[in-house]
């Protein structure tokens, strides 16, 4: 790879600054952490699957469908 193109030099730019950091990568455990939490066990317990409840198996775009046309409808 060309060490004057673009890319070489963005990637150059990132992996030397994450190989530098000190508390950086603390705080990026912290995010890391702080996603999992958010998308893997909120999810589960304050999300649940709202069309499996609903709609029948394999209709869930029908469902869906219709929802939207009586919502949008006066």
């Amino acid at each position: 790879m060309d060490k004057h193109s673009f890319l070489y030099r963005a990637f150059d730019l990132y992996y030397d600054g994450f190989r530098h950091m000190t508390l950086g990568r603390t705080l990026w455990v912290i995010i890391a952490i702080k996603l999992f939490i958010m998308f893997a066990i909120l999810k589960v317990f304050f999300f649940p699957n709202f069309l499996k409840e609903h709609a029948p198996e394999g209709g869930e775009s029908e469902y869906v469908a219709t929802e939207f046309i009586e919502r949008a409808a006066p």
